[in-house]
């Protein structure tokens, strides 16, 4: 067995030093401290509006690996493993974006993250956990190559409406260790308790956020948006549909939504085009075509060409099973399809491909700041000759300013919305 890491406490210092300030963190063996500069930095993104993420890295199978390669190999290999962490990190994520990389015990290391919830999606976490725990993998294979770890993750945002935001970091972790330790932990079974009562209860609120012509101004849709019961932790639409992941309940979760929207929608009389968000997850379900037919013979009034279903989030479409067949059963049935966060990275481009969507969605970091950057508004010029080549709509996500809006308007995009236009409100009052 090879253990290259000579020095380890010095080395894991010197790039934790690099990493983050040492005002923040500090490395007293055998674990990170949690600094109050911490909880100020978090509060100030929580202040910014934004999100806090706390994901925890364990290995489930530690104890086996301590008996094969004994108690001093043991120790240098958990010392290793911490610098190959905030070596992977360091690659993997914008240092902006870091507020702590700790451990909360020896067991485990925790990374909390600032999120950009106007940019980021609950599958940015869940990729950007994939991404480091892949590289970690690799570095293991080349430096303990006998040691065969079994990793477990799991991830919680640090709620904001707490009187003690240091007691709002601790729980974070806490229920971020359960989702990592599945239902072993009785955090875990208090959540999926939490989530299967409001799913069985449908206790979620929606919100409708219209979708503007461009060139007339009026409202031509509405994107449903989704909030947990109000006042809970579950409210926020990260942390709702992050538990709802976790604990394997998403698609009964997305079910409740569409349930919802159409029920709200039969009520209102709206005539309105409805932009409804599913994960690729969902999408692909073996029960989704049974279950929109059912839902579709339950609100006989709402018609399926005033529904559009919006492929969100950036999972890989060719890696869900039944994908793309739905999407057919769904357009036989006379429903449109959108593709969501265009311009994100290839994976939304091949999607419009692979699926030639009805409607194509353009990301907000394209947007933001546009009227400052010919090579954004070159990239919006790209994307919407793609949309022409595919026969397909353009929608403009996250207009904030007049500006922004200006350069819309001069490349004859179609559809835009953004809070310069209209921010959300409640469906019903829709």
């Amino acid at each position: 067995m090879a253990y290259n890491h000579s020095g380890k406490k010095h080395r894991l210092l010197k790039w934790l030093k690099i990493l983050l300030p040492h005002s923040i963190i500090r490395f007293y063996p055998p674990q990170f401290i949690l600094r109050d500069t911490l909880v100020s930095s978090t509060k100030r993104t929580i202040q910014q509006g934004n999100e806090a993420a706390v994901i925890v890295f364990n290995i489930k199978n530690l104890r086996q690996i301590s008996e094969q390669i004994g108690i001093r190999q043991f120790e240098e290999f958990q010392c290793g493993l911490k610098l190959i962490y905030a070596d992977v990190i360091k690659e993997s994520v914008p240092l902006q974006d870091i507020l702590a990389l700790h451990d909360y015990n020896s067991d485990g290391i925790t990374l909390i993250l600032r999120m950009d919830s106007q940019k980021q999606s609950l599958l940015e976490i869940d990729g950007t956990t994939s991404l480091i725990l892949q590289k970690v993998k690799q570095r293991l294979e080349q430096d303990y190559s006998q040691v065969r770890a079994v990793f477990e993750t799991g991830y919680m945002f640090v709620e904001k409406k707490s009187a003690s935001l240091r007691e709002s970091i601790n729980k974070a972790h806490q229920q971020a260790a359960a989702m990592a330790e599945r239902k072993i932990h009785s955090e875990f079974n208090e959540m999926l308790y939490q989530m299967t009562k409001i799913i069985e209860g449908k206790n979620i609120h929606l919100l409708a956020q219209p979708i503007i012509d461009v060139a007339t101004k009026q409202i031509k849709a509405y994107e449903i948006l989704t909030r947990g019961p109000q006042g809970s932790l579950l409210e926020s639409p990260l942390t709702l549909f992050s538990v709802a992941r976790q604990t394997s309940r998403l698609y009964d979760l997305e079910m409740v939504v569409l349930e919802k929207t159409f029920e709200q929608v039969s009520k209102n009389g709206s005539s309105q085009d409805i932009f409804i968000n599913f994960t690729p997850i969902t999408l692909g379900n073996i029960r989704f075509i049974k279950d929109m037919k059912w839902i579709l013979d339950k609100y006989k009034n709402v018609k399926a060409a005033q529904i559009v279903i919006e492929i969100t989030e950036r999972d890989d479409i060719d890696e869900v099973e039944g994908l793309i067949q739905n999407i057919r059963a769904l357009r036989n049935m006379g429903f449109r399809i959108a593709v969501d966060d265009t311009g994100a990275g290839y994976a939304s481009l091949h999607t419009i491909s692979e699926i030639m969507p009805d409607i194509i969605k353009i990301d907000r970091t394209v947007i933001e700041n546009i009227h400052h950057s010919t090579i954004k508004e070159s990239m919006l010029k790209g994307l919407l000759l793609i949309a022409k080549e595919a026969g397909s709509l353009v929608v403009a996500e996250g207009i904030e300013t007049e500006e922004e809006a200006k350069v819309l308007s001069r490349n004859k995009v179609d559809l835009a919305q953004g809070y310069f236009y209209a921010r959300p409100a409640r469906l019903e009052h829709a």
